[in-house]
C-alpha cells in the first residue's frame, strides 16, 4: 500500500473538496492540517443558525447516494454511521408560471403519465431517455469521472473509444432533449438540474442527460440535519483518521517549494511539505502564488464562463407553507430568457426561475414550533451590481412572485430574514466575480478543459474543488477530493505499510 507517512500536508480551505482529501491523506498516513477562511467548516456548506431557525447556506441537494457510500467505504464506514437519510416524496414539485402545477414522485409510473398528459408517447419517450441517461451514467462514472483523463492522449486509445461509444459526448443538452420531447415544459422537467450544473440547455454538453439517471432512478433524498450534517459526518471522519482543522484562519500567501512550503495566514506561518488549494483556483493563483509561479495569468480567468451567482432570501416565517414542497421550482413557461440574461446579456432577470427550499417539511428541527424554514435562491449572472437598494426591489418582485405563482404569501409572516448575494460570495468564498459555482459546465470547460489538480508552476502544489475535475456539485467535489488525493500519491507515496 502506497504510504505518505513522512509527508506534512496543509489544505487551504474546508469545503467539500478540501475535507474530501484530507480524509484521503490522512489515511495514508499522512500529518494533515485544514485551515479554513471562515468560522465553520464546510466552504459553501456553511450554515445559518439564528432565532430557532437552521438553513443550509449552499447545496442542499442530496443526489448520487452511491457516491456518498463510495467514499465512507474507502475507510470502511458508510453514511449511516454518520446520518440517515429520508427518501423525499416528492422528489420535487415544478410552478410553471401559467398555473400549471407537475409532481415528479420516486414512482416512474405515476411521471410517465404526467409525461402523456402533455404530449402523446412522452412516457415511453422517458423511458428510453432514462435508459440513455442511465448508460452514460454507468460507463461515464466508471471511466471518465473516478479515472482523471486530464490530457487529450488519453482519450484517444482503443479501450476509451470503445467505453465511450454510443454516449451523449457532443451536443447540447437542448439538441439532446429536443431528440425525445417536443413540449417545451418537458423539455424543462428534463433540463432543470443544469442549474446546479453552472450552465445553460444550450451550452452544457448532452452528456449531462446522466444527471436525469440521477434524479429518476437514484432518486432525491435528505440526510439527517441537511447538507450540514453530512459535512458534520464528513468532518468526525476526518478526525477519526488524525485529520486537524482550524478555522477563522485565511492562507495569505503560498511561499516555498515542495518539501518546505511556507503558508502565510495571519495568525502565524505554516511549514508543510505539501499544499492543497480547495480556495478558489483563480484566488489562489492571483492572490496567494506570486506572478512568477502561476500556472495561467489574469486574461485566463477573465476569459472563462463562470456559474452563476444567485440572489438567495433565508427566510424564517410564521405558520405553514403547504404549497411549496421541500424542493420547489419556479420555471417561466419560456426560460431562454432567464438563461440569456445570465449568460449573455448579463442582468437581473426579468422573468426569473428560481429554487424553493423547505426543509421544514421533512425536518422539524429547524425551525422553531409554529413556524417554517425556507429560503429561496434565484439564479443570476456573476459580476452584476449588487446594493442595498437592488436587492429590496428584487426581494419585493420574488416575494410577489411566489404569491402569484405558487398561491404561497409569505410577506407577512416573516419572522427571520437575511439575503446573501453576489457582493457574499466574492467576500466570504474569494469567488471570482461572485459566481455561486465556480467553472460552468460547457463543453470547452469540461474534463481535460477543466484546469488541473497538479499546480502547473508550483511542484508539491494541488488543487480540489469545483473548478477542477470531476466539477461543480457535492459528489463531484467529493470525488474531487479522491483524484487529487491519487495524483500525491502517485507523486509522494512510498510502497509499503503504513
Amino acid at each position: 500500500m502506497q504510504s505518505l507517512a513522512d509527508e506534512s500536508v496543509v489544505v487551504i480551505g474546508a469545503g467539500v473538496g478540501g475535507l474530501s482529501t484530507a480524509c484521503y491523506l490522512a489515511n495514508r498516513g499522512a500529518d494533515v492540517h485544514v485551515i479554513e477562511k471562515n468560522e465553520q467548516l464546510g466552504g459553501r456548506a456553511s450554515r445559518l443558525e439564528e432565532d430557532g431557525f437552521r438553513f443550509d447556506m449552499g447545496p442542499s441537494w442530496y443526489l448520487m447516494p452511491d457516491v456518498f457510500e463510495r467514499f465512507f467505504a474507502e475507510f470502511d464506514r458508510t453514511p449511516s454511521d454518520y446520518y440517515e437519510l429520508t427518501h423525499l416524496d416528492p422528489h420535487y414539485r415544478l410552478f410553471f408560471k401559467d398555473g400549471d402545477q407537475v409532481d415528479i414522485t420516486p414512482d416512474l409510473e405515476r411521471t410517465k403519465a404526467v409525461f402523456e398528459e402533455y404530449e402523446t408517447g412522452a412516457g415511453d419517450a422517458l423511458e428510453r431517455y432514462l435508459d440513455k441517461s442511465r448508460e452514460n451514467y454507468e460507463v461515464g462514472m466508471e471511466h471518465f469521472v473516478y479515472e482523471d483523463r486530464e490530457r487529450l492522449r488519453d482519450y484517444v486509445d482503443l479501450d476509451v473509444a470503445r467505453q465511450a461509444r454510443g454516449l451523449s459526448l457532443l451536443g447540447s443538452m437542448q439538441g439532446h432533449v429536443e431528440n425525445y420531447f417536443e413540449h417545451p415544459k418537458l423539455q424543462q422537467i428534463m433540463q432543470y438540474t443544469l442549474v446546479f450544473l453552472g450552465g445553460s440547455p444550450t451550452n452544457t454538453p448532452a452528456l449531462y442527460n446522466l444527471m436525469s439517471h440521477v434524479d429518476f432512478n437514484l432518486g432525491v433524498w435528505y440526510p439527517e440535519d441537511g447538507i450540514g450534517g453530512v459535512i458534520d459526518g464528513i468532518t468526525e471522519l476526518g478526525r477519526e483518521l488524525g485529520v486537524t482543522y482550524d478555522t477563522d484562519r485565511p492562507a495569505t500567501a503560498i511561499k516555498g517549494r515542495e518539501g518546505a512550503f511556507l503558508v502565510e495566514t495571519p495568525r502565524g506561518p505554516l511549514r508543510p511539505d505539501l499544499v492543497v488549494s480547495n480556495a478558489s483556483y483563480a484566488h489562489t493563483e492571483q492572490e496567494l502564488l506570486p506572478a512568477e509561479r502561476r500556472g495561467y495569468d489574469a486574461d485566463y480567468w477573465e476569459s472563462r464562463t463562470y456559474a452563476p451567482s444567485a440572489f438567495l432570501l433565508y427566510l424564517g416565517v410564521e405558520g405553514e407553507v403547504d404549497e411549496l414542497a421541500h424542493h420547489t421550482l419556479v420555471l417561466p413557461t419560456d426560460w431562454q430568457g432567464h438563461f440569456d440574461q445570465i449568460f449573455e446579456d448579463p442582468q437581473w432577470p426579468d422573468d426569473p426561475a428560481y429554487y424553493c427550499c423547505v426543509p421544514s417539511e421533512t425536518d422539524d428541527t429547524v425551525a422553531p414550533d409554529g413556524h417554517s424554514a425556507l429560503f429561496v435562491l434565484v439564479p443570476i449572472a456573476p459580476g452584476l451590481e449588487d446594493t442595498p437598494e437592488i436587492r429590496e426591489t428584487y426581494r419585493e418582485k420574488i416575494l410577489t412572485d411566489i404569491a402569484t405563482n405558487t398561491g404561497e404569501e409569505l410577506r407577512d409572516r416573516i419572522v427571520f430574514e437575511e439575503q446573501f448575494c453576489v457582493r457574499d460570495f466574492a467576500d466570504r468564498y474569494n469567488s471570482y466575480d461572485g459566481t455561486a459555482l465556480g467553472l460552468a459546465h460547457t463543453l470547452r470547460q469540461t474534463s481535460l478543459f477543466r484546469p488541473p489538480h497538479r499546480a502547473k508552476g508550483v511542484d508539491g502544489l494541488y488543487f480540489v474543488g469545483g473548478d477542477t475535475t470531476p466539477g461543480i456539485g457535492v459528489p463531484m467535489c467529493l470525488i474531487s477530493g479522491e483524484l487529487t488525493a491519487e495524483k500525491v500519491l502517485e507523486d509522494h507515496g512510498q510502497s509499503g505499510e503504513q
